[in-house]
């Protein structure tokens, strides 16, 4: 494995896919995830541990695990949205579990139907569940600070109360918390002050990545602004697929093939291989004919004096 500067945490599996219509085949998705992993992304979101009727495009997430833990060298990671998910993502022991807090209460109980009191007790329960296992086993547990930046139900998010949550997810057993732009509306100067806010009130080992869209146009401005407060990890997705069901208008995430080509072009190793990666691209284009793929960087190609950070 190539040492990175930036490590990119690919989330089209779980958030690209909940977020459209066709249900993508589970060979398939095994193909990609591999295909991506091929590509040297480092880490992948492979699913998300919800009730099948909710969520019916990620009913094989445990299979996903298993499959991608196969996979030497790829750290896997789920989205847990409460206690009985993560007991059901501990029975096949993934790299890492997220839980969202939302941190607009009204997107809370639109999203996961609780309050914040209840997330933190869901949170605390998560925390004594992995902790019932022998250490080297224990999956990495992060709290997603989620409609950090501002929430299409409830208007402005205060930074006070990004700040309180994030340290109350800290306090209830989250190893890390990571900053998440679920509705779009963030600017680089909110990443900035947020980021810097939450490093000194927590450490820097508290945060250390960021969850980006791009529905308004700012998601590769908000990356640079990451990069400047030391942020290290970065997530995204394969063609920009996904947004959340739960925050009208809030479509689009990064996209993972234009990400990579703005880091290796500032010299930033992420140890992806842009042809493997965009063979990665094709396996999903190929598995989803009808869902449209997002990125410049697979259009228009490389300049011809491009010469990408991790050897290629």
């Amino acid at each position: 494995m190539v040492a990175v500067d930036i490590e990119i945490s690919e989330v089209g599996p779980r958030d690209g896919l909940q977020s459209i219509a066709p249900i993508m085949a589970t060979v398939d998705k095994k193909a990609w995830i591999s295909a991506l992993a091929a590509a040297g992304i480092p880490e992948i979101e492979v699913g998300s541990f919800v009730p099948a009727q909710l969520l019916p495009q990620l009913a094989d997430t445990a299979e996903l695990v298993t499959h991608g833990k196969n996979i030497p060298g790829l750290s896997v990671a789920v989205l847990v949205p409460n206690l009985r998910g993560a007991e059901d993502a501990l029975t096949v022991m993934p790299h890492k579990m997220t839980v969202p807090l939302s941190v607009s209460e009204t997107h809370s109980l639109k999203n996961l139907r609780r309050t914040h009191e209840q997330v933190l007790a869901e949170v605390r329960g998560i925390r004594a569940a992995i902790d019932a296992h022998p250490v080297a086993q224990r999956p990495k547990l992060e709290g997603s600070l989620s409609t950090a930046f501002g929430c299409t139900l409830e208007g402005e998010v205060p930074q006070s109360k990004v700040l309180e949550m994030a340290e109350k997810l800290m306090q209830a057993g989250c190893d890390e918390v990571g900053l998440s732009d679920t509705t779009g509306y963030a600017s680089p100067r909110q990443v900035r002050d947020y980021t810097r806010a939450i490093h000194q009130l927590l450490g820097k080992s508290a945060l250390t990545g960021i969850h980006l869209h791009n529905t308004r146009g700012q998601g590769l401005a908000n990356v640079m602004a990451a990069l400047e407060v030391g942020l290290t990890t970065v997530d995204a997705s394969m063609g920009g697929i996904g947004g959340c069901p739960f925050a009208p208008g809030a479509s689009g995430n990064i996209v993972t093939e234009d990400l990579v080509f703005l880091l290796e072009s500032m010299g930033l190793k992420t140890g992806v291989n842009f042809e493997r990666l965009f063979e990665a691209r094709r396996v999903l284009a190929q598995a989803l004919p009808a869902v449209e793929l997002y990125g410049f960087t697979p259009d228009a190609g490389f300049p011809k004096d491009f010469r990408p950070a991790t050897p290629q």
